[in-house]
């Protein structure tokens, strides 16, 4: 029945009795597995708040490579848990929705980029790691939004480059290391798709708010922003600057950490339309608390990858992560 539901689905469809408190349940199980949960920003809040690490896609990276955890439960998209099982081969790594997957590392499918590879033979790959463990097995180091422009500038400057899958965050690097890198036509539907007629309507209806942007936008939003960066560095600018609102330019979720950090600021959703005034990842809030209290319950869905793949996919991570040894969050 399990691996029906898991093949039909992507979860485990478990009835609930109604009278438990599943966060209580969740912590309980949490302790008796010695599991570890960790979260990313864009999860609904009720997530956030009962992870052990909540962060963006390189601190988590960190905090799998860190963790004595016996069980690695991720709140995340697929390519996240995936990352943690790469980092953790001899550990269980869980995710509570298979189908939670990201649309920006299904824009670069693994035979199509091996032929663009072939193409490029002089080349080193350097890939976001929005991507799948196929494609982190073809690149020579991986990166992520807070610290792909110190990436790039590991290498010398005539180094011929791929960046991939992001062409927007490749052109971004771009423009600010002066490198010509040659870029995967792959993008971000949560970023790329923001409007930008509704962001000029934003802007002109909140003067005073400054307009902070994901690298993962197009240029001629991140043009008209007065702070681009990470979602940690997205954060953390509005946790220091002198500013009471903002227009944010990144998934929604973030905004539960703001919040938190600076209550009396005002932060305004940058949405794909006027219809909305939120722009979520559908597959980011697939993630549910009933879906993770189950995962944790049943240890299922569980990220399994082949040994050979893991043993590829880890060097250029570790690489990653050795680069990034001194970055602050």
């Amino acid at each position: 029945m399990f691996n029906e539901d898991l093949e039909k689905e992507g979860y485990l469809k478990v009835n609930i009795d109604s009278d438990i408190n599943i966060i209580e349940e969740i912590k309980k199980i949490k302790k008796e597995k010695k599991a570890v949960i960790l979260a990313h920003y864009y999860q609904i809040p009720e997530i956030q708040d009962i992870a052990d690490f909540i962060g963006d896609s390189l601190y988590l990276a960190q905090m799998a490579q860190k963790t004595n955890a016996e069980i690695i439960v991720f709140a995340g998209v697929h390519f996240m848990a995936e990352t943690a099982k790469i980092l953790n081969p001899n550990k269980k790594v869980l995710i509570p929705d298979l189908n939670a997957g990201c649309s920006l590392a299904d824009s670069c499918k693994p035979v199509e980029f091996a032929e663009f590879l072939k193409q490029n033979p002089e080349h080193k790959v350097i890939s976001y790691i929005n991507c799948s463990a196929e494609i982190k097995a073809m690149s020579d180091v991986i990166c992520t939004s807070g610290n792909a422009v110190n990436i790039v500038e590991s290498f010398p400057k005539n180094e011929k480059l791929i960046f991939a899958p992001d062409k927007n965050l490749g052109s971004y690097v771009n423009n600010i290391s002066g490198r010509i890198m040659k870029l995967w036509n792959g993008t971000c539907e949560v970023h790329d798709l923001l409007s930008t007629e509704r962001i000029i309507k934003l802007k002109a209806e909140n003067p005073d708010a400054k307009l902070i942007s994901h690298p993962e936008c197009k240029a001629v939003i991140l043009e008209m922003s007065d702070f681009i960066g990470s979602t940690i560095a997205l954060l953390n600018y509005t946790k220091n600057d002198n500013s009471k609102k903002y227009i944010v330019a990144t998934e929604t979720g973030i905004i539960h950490q703001m919040k938190k950090e600076s209550p009396n600021k005002e932060f305004i959703v940058a949405s794909k339309d006027d219809t909305c005034l939120c722009n979520d990842c559908p597959y980011m809030k697939k993630n549910t608390l009933e879906k993770l209290y189950i995962c944790m319950k049943y240890e299922l869905p569980e990220i399994i990858l082949p040994e050979e793949l893991i043993v590829k996919a880890k060097k250029p991570l570790i690489k990653m992560l050795e680069l990034s040894v001194n970055l602050k969050r």
